[in-house]
């Protein structure tokens, strides 16, 4: 599927479209993505900040998919582990971005080379349009190259 058709239809998704978050931005050979998350009275949580949750929630995909695109159908990319810190309470409007070094991705193909299993950890801060560091999220990968290609 071509990305833009992809964001067209993410953005649909009833998690992300309920919940006032937006793929913006997501790039012909998905290696760079950019999300929004507007603050809304209905994703509020008790104290009128943005909840956690959608925090997690607008980061949770976009590791896993860019991986797997930008290394094709010859490996299985899944989430293995997440951990997100709460930095400061989002007032308004955050956004993440994601960028996906193509050093990185001849790394996952070197590593995996072998058909062992790849666990790397990659990291993306939440923020405002100002800057202003909300919250850093925390994905593990697991990536290993599929039984029919192995030699």
């Amino acid at each position: 599927m071509r990305a833009s058709t992809f964001r067209r239809l993410f953005n649909l998704w009833p998690p992300f479209l309920l919940n006032s978050m937006r793929l913006q931005r997501l790039n012909d050979d998905w290696s760079e993505a950019r999300v929004v998350l507007r603050l809304r009275p209905w994703n509020r949580n008790y104290v009128r900040t943005q909840f956690g949750g959608n925090l997690f929630a607008m980061t949770d995909p976009f590791w896993m998919l860019m991986v797997m695109h930008q290394l094709g159908s010859d490996y299985y990319v899944w989430d293995k582990a997440g951990a997100i810190d709460f930095v400061a309470p989002g007032r308004e409007d955050v956004y993440a971005h994601f960028r996906l070094e193509p050093a990185v991705v001849e790394e996952l193909r070197n590593a995996a080379a072998s058909g062992d299993k790849v666990l790397r950890w990659f990291e993306t801060e939440v923020t405002t349009a100002a800057g202003e560091v909300i919250a850093r999220v925390r994905k593990q990968l697991y990536v290993r190259l599929k039984p029919k290609v192995r030699s």
